[in-house]
């Protein structure tokens, strides 16, 4: 998606654009081998979407005419350690698998004249200039040729590989210093079934939008979740960090949903036909590259995407971080064109920093709850106790005195429609932190000892700006 979304914003402002692919372009939805993680479930967040839709005006009307519903006043059932949290979805946002929406995105792609594509195709490595100071463009080869290599010559590459990318390893053949990534060794797992919904259970798709039944940190259980895709097929999400894996054997996966802490999703299972088989994915860790911090960086590459940073597929961010980076990327290409600077390629790199920053520290907020998991860097994360203890209250404050303005902003603040700075600012931390005993204690610990205001604190010890 990451690579659809660039060449995109790319032929706003190059005469060719080239999408090189080493996978084989299907000529249906369905999943490329190169996309090991594509069966499991795919969401845009509210802030993805409306990205996407700028760029690709209507894209959902071709969701749906492949199938896709919509959770338009659907039941969106949601679960924590403090309650339940249930109503109609307010939005019609629509629900598809990767394999329909890679469909979708890149049949708009195709439809550029200037944009082409070239499947089958491994990059090999880059090619430079004499004093490799610039990328001039790069080596690629046919799958299943050893010998044949092709160079194509370019202003700009950008590395929008994902996580197989081997930028770090050709930059240090270059000679280039790079620093060691960000790592959160995560260890989780996931596994996904799906399921057919027979004609007489259709009234399903018309009551569920999704189940959700959190896992957690302290009792190590399972999440599950429960939504649809396209075409009447329902999929089921069992998840965990920390290296206790859900099952991939059918039946060890049917009794760990009928373990689940509320035996919601097993019940609406009932009467549903299994279309797969059980398929599970392991990401060891989470990693963000620090390109931004190299003294020097090659003109003429960029990188972005997943070749850049991964999140915990739980959060839905993924999608929606490409997605502001690319519209980040097109704001940067728009400067430079009307007011050249030089040091634009490392410039984007540190605004796209920016766009990440939030995204990682609320996952590593959320992740270094669980057993097991760790964090390796070469910088301490800043405030990351002190924010995984502020969200945990607020969702306590929402859950359980059923606010739904609050639970909204917690999970606005999490699918980054909105800059964590809506919750992690000195009005609405105090209010979060005087609704219990628990956090009274930590508001006077935060300031009560220096006497320096809470907006002085905040500024010192959460990472990011608006």
């Amino acid at each position: 998606m990451a690579g659809l979304l660039t060449a995109r914003v790319l032929s706003d402002y190059y005469a060719e654009v080239w999408i090189l692919e080493k996978d084989e372009l299907p000529e249906k939805p369905e999943d490329r081998l190169g996309t090991p993680h594509a069966f499991h479930p795919h969401r845009f967040t509210q802030r993805g979407k409306m990205i996407t839709e700028r760029f690709f005006p209507g894209f959902e009307e071709d969701l749906v005419a492949n199938g896709a519903p919509s959770s338009l006043n659907k039941t969106a059932y949601n679960q924590n350690q403090y309650g339940i949290m249930s109503g109609p979805y307010q939005r019609n946002d629509i629900k598809f698998s990767r394999a329909v929406l890679e469909w979708v995105i890149r049949s708009r792609v195709q439809k550029i004249p200037h944009v082409q594509f070239l499947a089958r195709h491994d990059v090999i490595r880059l090619s430079t200039s004499a004093d490799l100071c610039t990328i001039t463009g790069v080596v690629v080869r046919e799958r299943g040729s050893l010998e044949q290599e092709t160079t194509f010559t370019s202003d700009l590459v950008v590395d929008a590989s994902g996580r197989f990318s081997k930028l770090p390893q050709w930059l240090a053949d270059m000679g280039y210093e790079v620093p060691r990534p960000d790592l959160l060794k995560v260890n989780l797992g996931y596994s996904t079934q799906r399921y057919q919904v027979p004609p007489h259970l259709t009234q399903l798709t018309e009551q569920w939008d999704v189940i959700n039944i959190a896992g957690q940190p302290e009792t190590g259980s399972f999440t599950g979740v429960f939504s649809f895709i396209e075409n009447q097929v329902a999929e089921v999400l069992l998840y965990r960090p920390g290296g206790q894996f859900p099952p991939t054997n059918a039946e060890a996966y049917k009794q760990a949903i009928a373990e689940l802490p509320n035996p919601l999703i097993a019940e609406v299972l009932e009467g549903l036909e299994p279309v797969s088989e059980v398929k599970g994915y392991r990401v060891p860790e989470l990693y963000r590259h620090r390109y931004e911090k190299m003294e020097s960086w090659p003109a003429g590459l960029l990188v972005l995407g997943d070749a850049f940073c991964i999140f915990d597929p739980i959060f839905g961010q993924g999608m929606t971080v490409a997605a502001i980076e690319a519209e980040k990327l097109d704001s940067c290409l728009r400067e430079q064109r009307n007011h050249p600077k030089a040091g634009f390629e490392l410039r984007v790199l540190r605004h796209l920093q920016d766009v990440i920053e939030p995204a990682w520290w609320l996952n590593c907020a959320a992740d270094l709850q669980w057993e097991g998991v760790t964090y390796a860097a070469s910088e301490p994360l800043q405030g990351i106790t002190f924010g995984s203890k502020v969200m945990n209250m607020l969702l306590k404050e929402a859950t359980t005195k059923k606010n739904f303005q609050l639970y909204g902003l917690y999970w606005t603040v999490n699918t980054l429609y909105h800059s964590p700075r809506a919750i992690f600012n000195p009005q609405m931390v105090a209010d979060i932190l005087n609704a219990s005993e628990e956090g009274q204690y930590l508001l006077a610990e935060l300031s009560g000892e220096s006497g320096r205001p809470l907006a002085e604190v905040l500024e010192e010890i959460i990472p990011f700006k608006e």
